[in-house]
């Protein structure tokens, strides 16, 4: 098999996590990055991992993506407000016949992709770990860190598992991030949502953090419904969770490290919050099948007056 080569677009919390260690397995990465640019071109990048630290004294650093040498996989990992910059980058940055990998909370994200470099595979990337910037090239990792990935179609219905994720599983795997290769995108992406929607945006509505959501009964309860509303807004498209599910994503939560979450974290730092990814596609999903999803609803209106007040003063 012919090496492959990787070029990450974002690199914050979770593109550098997985670029850094990708980068220490052997491959070759090339990393975009924006206001970290100088910071990186001079340190590299440090990684303080619960499942080890590093350092990488020296990176493939970026500042244009016309600089950048055309790559075999290219991992976006920018969050969702965004998108907007990537008609610009991928056409210069992502091989003809190669892959996008498309690492974001919400729905929708891989059409967009699809239709910018329609000649590329697509997949769609969902993370779950604790990751967050400490400082400029300084990551932070607290806890989990499963990557999993599945093939984008067109017609919304579930891809398979084609030879290239397989190759790109095992080079994330022999750095050391654990990778799950799925048949059903849509499925995962609400698989997702199930615990995004409650825990992201009631963190910022409550100024909590994860274990105080799950700790305190009240929150707790709303958690919980929360969560069984979207699961019943995958099940309008044909996705059934079972309510197992719910049950194990409360586990590990419980045994998460006290967390903020990145819609959080965002907010804390007077930054635009990825409300119309992981409410506002969602909702607009579930009134397309004339599903009315009320709590979910509610968090979404609230985190937009919160997003238009962040947007109007932002945090000094």
């Amino acid at each position: 098999m012919t090496e492959l080569s990787y070029a990450i677009i974002g690199t914050g919390a979770v593109g550098g996590l997985y670029g850094g260690r990708l980068q220490r397995a052997g491959q070759e990465v090339h990393f975009l990055l924006h206001s970290d640019f100088n910071h990186v071109r001079r340190h590299g990048l440090r990684i303080d991992s619960v499942n080890g630290n590093f350092r990488l004294p020296k990176v493939k650093a970026y500042h244009r993506a016309s600089d950048m040498p055309k790559c075999d996989v290219t991992v976006i990992t920018l969050k969702a407000t965004a998108n907007t910059v990537l008609p610009g980058i991928l056409p210069r940055v992502a091989k003809p016949g190669g892959t996008v990998i498309i690492i974001q909370n919400g729905l929708g994200a891989e059409k967009y992709i699809a239709d910018i470099v329609p000649k590329s595979t697509v997949l769609g990337g969902l993370s779950f770990l604790c990751c967050s910037k400490i400082a400029p090239g300084h990551i932070r990792h607290i806890d989990y860190g499963l990557l999993t990935l599945a093939l984008y179609t067109r017609s919304g219905r579930p891809g398979g598992v084609i030879p290239v994720m397989k190759d790109i599983a095992a080079d994330f795997s022999n750095s050391g991030t654990p990778v799950k290769l799925i048949e059903d995108l849509l499925l995962a992406r609400w698989k997702k949502l199930v615990w995004n929607i409650p825990f992201n945006g009631l963190s910022v509505l409550l100024n909590a953090s994860t274990l105080e959501l799950v700790r305190n009964p009240h929150t707790r309860t709303l958690c919980h419904a929360l969560m069984e509303e979207t699961i019943r807004g995958a099940a309008a498209f044909g996705r059934e969770i079972p309510a197992a599910f719910v049950k194990k994503m409360m586990r590990d939560t419980d045994r998460m490290e006290p967390y903020d979450t990145s819609m959080k974290l965002d907010f804390n730092h007077g930054k635009q919050m990825e409300v119309e990814a992981i409410y506002g596609a969602p909702l607009r999903a579930a009134r397309s099948r004339g599903l009315s999803l009320p709590r979910m609803e509610m968090l979404y209106q609230a985190l937009c007056l919160l997003n238009c007040r962040n947007k109007r003063q932002p945090h000094k």
